[in-house]
């Protein structure tokens, strides 16, 4: 075995210490401690250097995996439109990491039959379902709650909410009991995701009074539930959102997960809580790197969501999986957001082998400049019709009119034929919201029109597998990935340890290339 072979296999014996002694002028490296040494650490002159074990286990804080069951501080986030499948879920979970399926986007039919599939064949398993803030339709978001509260789900990803609603509310309280030790128990577990500091203080507060009243005078509630609801804050966990795909503030991760490190401390010393909130890290997380150098922060989790959507196990198409493995980083844009179109949210999207950022930058203008879809000019107007809709104004204003009777949302259409700019605006949304639907389906006349949401970590991800097993679409698995992740980040760490001591490593030692899942947990194992 070659010497830089031996070292490679002491770092990545990540269950054991590594030992750097000198030996003339040459520097050896080991699992074990040299002969007379007993202590660990860089006591005795005979040892140059030391790091400790670092395994995936050990990654992340107890807490966090302990409230929900994991053996790992992993998860992967919800991607709406069951892209975060059933599938993927329980691959997540049978590997002792999180998956939340993607129930934003679907039907009251869809989620539920998601919720049995994975409720029968889990168990008591860890699995989350998303919930997203439904901005123009609170009552599908109140409808998704009671379905949750209905089939005992006890854990959600909270994403999309600039306030607190109603139906967030009733699930976080709904069933609040006092335990052996008076302590309050949350059978209903929020983790929130967010990147505004504003939203997150209301995440890490007790859920609103006001709100909570409401739902006491409601009959929704009893009136311990309102009052032990003082005493708990809305998440216990809270996902720092840096730069990611879909809804996105492109925050840089740098900086943001220290405010919110920072945010939680605060709120931790004036409410005095006395189970400790969790923050953990999503958006750029895509290769050891940048997963230890999350951990190495402080993040109490790491939370993936473009990679995993190259998976084979992603409810999306054969034909986006492979446009996202040709992803480089300069290769997403920001485009408008279906479910916000009109205050001019944005999502982050992949714009290589797509015209949907171009095409849905254009319908937002031109709702931005014109009341009514007649005033546009009529070269612009059969630009829309022939490319976008792919039939007249009106008639993609029936088909329009038809999905949001379908939905039971009639006031929508209501205010539409009253307001010709709000019926510009859902028939622009209606676009937008099938395109994404189009890019699952895999519909070849619509390829140009494919909205694929994705974040610039995906490049680096297809820079980082290049010529490796996981280059190929075929080949990538959720879980594998995620524990290539969270190896790779424990050998990251462990070479940063020796490189802060003068150590000098080779290239092929140092920086992690994927391995298959059987090689990971044999290397993360003790006895390897």
């Amino acid at each position: 075995m070659s010497n830089n072979e031996q070292i490679k296999n002491c770092l990545y014996g990540v269950s054991e210490p590594v030992y750097v002694t000198r030996r003339d002028e040459n520097l050896l490296f080991s699992n074990t401690p040299p002969s007379g040494v007993k202590e660990t650490g860089t006591q005795s002159s005979q040892v140059k250097a030391f790091a400790p074990a670092v395994d995936m286990e050990s990654l992340g804080d107890k807490i966090f995996k302990k409230r929900h069951g994991l053996r790992y501080a992993y998860v992967a986030g919800a991607m709406a439109n069951g892209i975060s499948s059933v599938e993927m879920v329980k691959a997540m979970a049978e590997s002792g990491m999180l998956g939340v399926f993607g129930a934003g986007g679907l039907s009251l039919d869809q989620i539920e039959k998601a919720v049995v599939d994975l409720k029968t064949d889990l168990g008591e398993k860890p699995f989350g379902f998303n919930l997203i803030h439904s901005l123009g339709d609170p009552g599908h978001e109140m409808a998704t709650v009671n379905l949750y509260l209905k089939h005992g789900i006890r854990r959600v990803s909270a994403a999309a909410f600039m306030r607190m609603t109603p139906a967030l509310v009733l699930y976080r309280v709904k069933g609040l009991h006092t335990g052996p030790d008076n302590e309050v128990v949350a059978p209903n577990q929020v983790i929130a995701k967010v990147s505004r500091i504003e939203v997150a203080r209301q995440f890490f507060s007790p859920p609103p009074q006001k709100i909570v009243t409401g739902l006491l005078e409601a009959g929704l509630i009893s009136d311990q539930e309102a009052k032990l609801s003082e005493q708990i804050p809305m998440a216990w966990d809270l996902t720092a959102e840096a730069d990611s795909g879909g809804h996105t503030d492109n925050r840089p991760a740098l900086a943001l997960l220290p405010t919110m490190i920072s945010l939680k401390n605060q709120f931790m010393e004036k409410f005095k809580y006395r189970s400790p909130l969790c923050v953990g890290l999503a958006g750029g997380i895509a290769t050891p790197e940048s997963a230890a150098a999350a951990f190495s922060m402080g993040a109490a989790y790491i939370l993936t969501g473009s990679v995993n959507q190259s998976c084979m196990e992603a409810g999306i198409s054969e034909e986006v999986r492979k446009l996202l493995c040709q992803a480089e980083q300069a290769d997403v844009a920001m485009a408008p957001a279906a479910d916000m179109f009109e205050i001019g949210a944005r999502v982050q999207v992949l714009k290589r082998g797509t015209m949907f950022p171009v095409r849905a930058e254009k319908l937002f203008q031109i709702y931005k400049n014109y009341d009514d879809f007649d005033q546009v000019p009529e070269k612009l107007q059969k630009e829309i019709e022939d490319k976008f809709l792919l039939k007249n104004f009106e008639a993609a204003w029936q088909s329009t009119r038809d999905f949001f009777l379908t939905r039971g949302n009639p006031k929508e259409i209501e205010k539409a034929e009253e307001s010709p700019k709000h019926k510009m605006a859902l028939v622009f949304r209606s676009y937008l919201g099938q395109s994404s639907r189009w890019a699952i389906q895999g519909t070849p006349e619509r390829k140009m029109d494919f909205q694929i949401w994705c974040g610039p970590s995906m490049g680096a991800f297809n820079q980082w597998v290049k010529a490796g097993f996981l280059e190929s679409h075929e080949n990538r698995r959720t879980a594998e990935i995620g524990l290539n992740l969270m190896f790779g980040a424990c050998i990251s760490t462990r070479a940063m340890f020796l490189r802060t001591q003068g150590i000098s490593l080779p290239r092929e030692a140092e920086y992690f290339t994927p391995l298959p899942k059987k090689e990971i947990l044999d290397f993360n194992s003790p006895s390897s």
